[in-house]
């Protein structure tokens, strides 16, 4: 049995007013121990708990189906999520996306962005597809219109899988607008968003008409490179389906350990202060890469040059429009996030020197950390997708990905000027 997350004092609301974004991230699940006094939670190992009676306990049976840490984590979750009542923490973002997936039953039709993340991409099509007979139609959501959209729909058509920015192109998806086309077909399906890249900062898809959100925890929240953990986060109405996934949780099995959570809680404490670093960071970066010679092309919907910048901007959350309009103007853009994606000029051969010319950013796989990554998505994080559809997609062998981390400013362009003029000045 587990302890279920609602919208209540301990979920930041007083008296009718809900506490800003940071109070929640520190507060919310972090109540002071009712035991020592402690206002940090304790770690909680217990794999299982004493009865004072067959089905009298203190709402712990066994550690798989609810555990304090779990728990204090998923109410943060939810509170920081706006729009959200329910969360259901998993030991990756993978069991995250797999347990969503077997909640829809056999032979069921989802319909996906094209340029989903390549491990999301994998358990669809060579996972759900072999053993469930789920069926994934792959849409530009992006640049399709209403009627090409449509035309994917089915009778039997479940979920609408979104990410926005998608990974590692960064697409923008309009998520009120699929909302909207999914509330007027007769399937009605469910219309989930992969809100990793931009975190419960930087946007709120429940607040856009979401019913599911999905995060990789490994990523921003909990921040620190430390981690690997998934999160679903539902909102009120949805109190039926959260039941249903949260029985899957238990009976599937894929928990984080308590000390994960620990973790995770510990670094969503400081996730509205690494958010505004990395976007500020991210930022001036994209901007350096504009500016550069040997870039062909940026890719940071920040930037005001991007083409859906305007949409960029509609998709902030309210918190997090009321930073950008905190900062002075800056008529090159704001920020958004943390990540960008470039064409250096040249291939491979560029690319990789780039790479491995860069001092501050780390070649690696995964993103979100405090510290700079960089990495070839054509042959690292998206290697799982057949060569053909990576061509269609634009992600080709010199498309290089950004995690920009909240190292000082002036550092991180300097690093990225002079990898570029390493990569492709000095040959």
């Amino acid at each position: 049995m587990t302890v279920t997350n609602g919208v209540n004092s301990v979920n930041g609301v007083h008296g009718g007013k809900k506490d800003g974004f940071g109070t929640r991230a520190i507060h919310v699940g972090s109540e002071a121990n009712t035991e020592t006094g402690a206002v940090i939670p304790p770690i909680s190992l217990s794999t299982t708990y004493k009865q004072e009676g067959v089905g009298k306990h203190k709402g712990y049976e066994y550690s798989r189906s609810g555990n304090p840490n779990r728990n204090a984590l998923e109410e943060t979750l939810a509170s920081l999520e706006s729009g959200g009542s329910f969360a259901l923490a998993f030991a990756s973002g993978s069991a995250t996306t797999a347990t969503v997936l077997q909640s829809l039953g056999p032979g069921a039709h989802i319909i996906s962005v094209n340029d989903v993340y390549g491990g999301t991409f994998r358990y669809m099509k060579r996972v759900a597809e072999e053993n469930q007979g789920l069926q994934t139609t792959f849409v530009d959501l992006e640049g399709a219109d209403d009627a090409m959209v449509l035309t994917a729909f089915r009778d039997n058509t479940k979920l609408i899988w979104i990410e926005s920015p998608t990974n590692p192109t960064l697409r923008l998806i309009d998520i009120p607008r699929i909302v909207s086309l999914a509330r007027s077909h007769p399937s009605n399906p469910l219309v989930l968003v992969d809100n990793t890249f931009l975190s419960p900062f930087f946007s709120s898809p429940i607040l856009l008409g979401a019913d599911i959100v999905v995060h990789s925890l490994t990523k921003y929240v909990n921040g620190h490179s430390d981690v690997v953990m998934g999160a679903l986060i539902l909102p009120e109405h949805h109190a039926a389906l959260a039941t249903k996934l949260r029985f899957l949780q238990n009976a599937i099995g894929a928990v984080p350990s308590p000390y994960d959570c620990w973790l995770a809680q510990r670094g969503a404490k400081t996730l509205h202060l690494r958010m505004k670093a990395h976007g500020v960071n991210a930022l001036a970066v994209a901007k350096a890469l504009k500016h550069s010679p040997y870039v062909e092309d940026v890719i940071y919907p920040g930037l005001a040059s991007h083409p859906r910048n305007d949409l960029a901007y509609r998709s902030l959350s309210p918190h997090a429009r009321k930073f950008v309009e905190s900062l002075p103007k800056d008529p090159e853009g704001f920020p958004y996030g943390g990540m960008i994606s470039f064409r250096i000029k040249g291939g491979a051969e560029e690319a990789d020197k780039f790479l491995t010319a860069a001092r501050l950013f780390t070649l690696a796989e995964s993103l979100g950390g405090v510290e700079s990554l960089a990495e070839l998505p054509a042959e690292m994080t998206h290697g799982s997708i057949p060569e053909a559809e990576r061509a269609a997609l634009g992600i080709g062998s010199n498309l290089v990905r950004l995690s920009v981390g909240v190292e000082e400013t002036e550092d991180l362009v300097a690093d990225v000027e002079q990898a570029l003029e390493t990569a492709v000045n000095r040959k």
